[in-house]
């Protein structure tokens, strides 16, 4: 009895998720719908609004010219690598201030100045410092989430059950294995929630790098596209950085609930 209703309640979620689903494409569809109209009928003018068809049109044309799988794989390779150092240096440096109590004492203002700051505010600094080339580009997405990501990650691993670190000490550990047994496992979840958060920021740092210092990538298509009135290019590229942040987040969705 108990088991066939169980198979009942998960055919009414699987039935839920569907249903949601379909209005979420629904919503998707009919937005679209009244977006192409609207720009036949003249409601809102498609030079400045553009259309689906035409930014289908502007899409066609640069994958066939090649220009656009150039510009989308020089902002993946961007977002990506911002993403990996976010991670790595995030984990190492939360790690770091965990051991070395009397430096996270020093540090923690800082990191809490400059994670306040606006990031923005340093891209002018960064071009004159570092030239007017990706190294600029990734280091600017690096400063958007990775003074977060070390204080966030150190505030979890300070918090984790001091009972559990005191049956390690008990049965002979040490702070290293303290580490590798207990904090590092028991944060996983927290660094996967992270990593979530990140994979947005990166993107977010990756664009605001390309709008000042770049001659490739879907923020470079942005900004030239609205200095030369080609709004189709504009709106296209940020229809990409929707769709890149969707799959971006559901991978590390995926690798989650793998977890999980």
């Amino acid at each position: 009895m108990s088991e066939s209703r169980h198979l009942q309640y998960i055919k009414k979620l699987r039935r839920k998720k569907r249903l949601i689903f379909l209005i979420q494409v629904s919503i998707c569809i009919l937005f679209l719908i009244a977006w192409e109209l609207a720009a036949k009928l003249c409601v809102i003018d498609s030079f400045i609004y553009s259309s689906p068809s035409r930014i289908l049109k502007t899409t066609i044309s640069m994958l066939k010219d090649g220009s656009l799988l150039y510009h989308m794989g020089v902002t993946l390779s961007e977002t990506i690598f911002s993403f990996l150092l976010i991670t790595i240096l995030g984990i190492l440096f939360a790690t770091l201030l965990w051991l070395i109590p009397f430096l996270s004492d020093v540090l923690q203002p800082y990191l809490v100045i400059l994670n306040s700051l606006p990031k923005s505010a340093l891209a002018p600094l960064l071009i004159v410092w570092l030239g007017n080339n990706m190294r600029t580009i990734i280091v600017a997405a690096v400063s958007v989430a990775v003074f977060g990501t070390i204080l966030n990650l150190y505030t979890s691993f300070s918090g984790v059950d001091k009972e559990k670190i005191t049956l390690i000490y008990t049965l002979g550990g040490n702070r290293l294995d303290v580490l590798t047994r207990v904090i590092l496992p028991g944060n996983i979840p927290v660094i996967l929630s992270s990593m979530k958060v990140n994979i947005g920021l990166s993107l977010v740092g990756v664009i605001i790098g390309e709008f000042l210092a770049a001659n490739a990538g879907l923020g470079y298509l942005i900004i030239y596209g609205s200095q030369v009135f080609q709004l189709d290019m504009v709106i296209m590229s940020i229809v990409l950085l929707c769709i890149f942040a969707m799959l971006f987040y559901r991978l590390i969705g995926l690798l989650e609930k793998h977890y999980n």
